[in-house]
């Protein structure tokens, strides 16, 4: 049993913003009242005084590298980067080797992710080995328990194997989720095609390979009616046609990640290699056109997109590296310093960003702060400040070691369970 005193519950799926104890018993919420007097024998008692208790973060794109590239990470030092972020429930991409384009590899992550204590969910490919031509058998992973198709990490770039895929998951009901960048506008990916990578003598990725595939994968969306993600999205033209779509009616959604909302292209003149990603990052209209589709729900959900390289692989050169950082350990704080602390969202936007949309999205289980629900929670100090040093991920390519950043988490409980103090 654990009860936990004087904390601000902030739960958007119930409106709730009040300071309450609650109890725990057997995994499940069993009492929530102002002032929980009778303490049972044997019973944590955690003093959350000053400290705001919310449903367990989730994260619809993480990349756990499991199987295949373990010297990056696995589903256990994954899990364990989640926990140390305040997450309770994450979402694997399938672009592992072999990639999740069956349903035995399928059901090793899913198996694995029962073992981590928190709650690991997996996507399937849209494609056979990514490749763009076949599609899966979408209903056979379905029914094993993919919840998203995705080729993260490549486009789709034939629109009839796309809008054929788009009929068959609006079918079953299953989301589909979008990796938008086209090669024919990038020179060299990682990088924003404009001022730095003409500084550096990097070809760079224009923003025209994110919008003209975002324009038309909102289009498709539109004429099936398919429920489309989004991913990563990383330019002001892109924020501005997800807009224009959902005041259509389509069923598109966005997901923003912190370091894009967070970072700038110049990154990359500081921290190099550890500022390379696909999307890359763009300009500060960019980065300010994001915060606002945040703001007014446009881009409905954060997500990491956490993606483990090791030291060797990112101390290679610009153009030899691969792309993406970590984000899960950093992810909530940079929300805090980057949207609530600026005034552009308050603490329960960034929350129901973080939890509530993904769950509707993903159409996972939420559990609300309520009796009888399942206790997933996340508490952490709002007020009290935590500097980047040292992660539980495998891997430490990230922009923000050594920043100073506000909401440091103080305790992760899933299942009932302290999962991470």
């Amino acid at each position: 049993m654990i009860l936990i005193k004087n904390g601000r519950m902030i739960d958007p799926s119930q409106n709730i913003d009040e300071i309450s104890d609650i109890l725990i018993d057997n995994g499940r919420i069993t009492d929530i009242q102002k002032d929980i007097k009778n303490v049972p024998d044997g019973c944590e008692v955690i003093d959350a005084t000053g400290c705001i208790v919310a449903p367990g973060f989730m994260d619809g794109h993480v990349h756990f590298r499991d199987p295949g590239f373990t010297h990056k990470e696995d589903i256990e030092t994954g899990a364990a980067a989640a926990k140390k972020g305040g997450y309770t429930t994450v979402v694997c991409m399938a672009n592992t080797k072999p990639v999740i384009d069956n349903t035995d590899t399928l059901d090793y992550v899913i198996e694995k992710g029962k073992k981590t204590g928190i709650h690991i969910f997996s996507a399937a490919t849209v494609t056979i080995g990514m490749q763009g031509k076949e599609l899966v058998d979408m209903p056979a992973l379905a029914t094993k328990g993919a919840v998203v198709f995705t080729d993260d990490g490549l486009p789709i770039l034939d629109e009839t194997v796309l809008k054929n895929a788009m009929l068959t998951a609006k079918a079953l009901g299953i989301p589909i989720s979008l990796h938008e960048e086209d090669p024919s506008y990038i020179t060299s990916p990682g990088v924003n095609k404009g001022k730095v990578s003409e500084k550096l003598g990097y070809g760079g990725a224009d923003r025209l390979a994110e919008e003209v595939m975002v324009e038309r994968d909102c289009k498709l969306a539109y004429e099936t009616g398919a429920k489309l993600c989004i991913q990563h999205i990383s330019s002001a033209g892109s924020v501005d046609i997800v807009r224009s779509y959902k005041a259509k009616g389509a069923d598109v959604h966005a997901e923003a990640t912190p370091h894009h909302f967070s970072l700038t292209e110049d990154a990359v003149l500081t921290h190099g290699t550890n500022a390379k990603m696909n999307p890359p990052l763009r300009t500060e209209a960019d980065r300010q056109a994001i915060i606002k589709g945040l703001a007014d729900g446009t881009i409905d959900m954060i997500a990491t997109d956490h993606a483990p390289h090791s030291k060797d692989e990112k101390s290679r050169s610009l153009a030899e590296a691969p792309s993406g950082i970590i984000g899960l350990e950093t992810a909530f704080s940079l929300a805090v310093q980057n949207l609530v602390k600026p005034g552009h969202m308050t603490l329960t936007d960034v929350i129901r960003c973080m939890t509530v949309n993904l769950a509707d999205f993903y159409g996972l289980e939420f559990w609300s702060i309520s009796e009888g629900s399942t206790a997933d929670l996340v508490i952490f100090d709002p007020d009290s400040e935590w500097t980047v040093t040292d992660f539980a991920s495998k891997a430490s390519n990230s922009p923000f070691i050594g920043l100073t950043l506000p909401a440091k988490i103080r305790y992760t409980i899933a299942n009932g369970n302290i999962v991470y103090k």
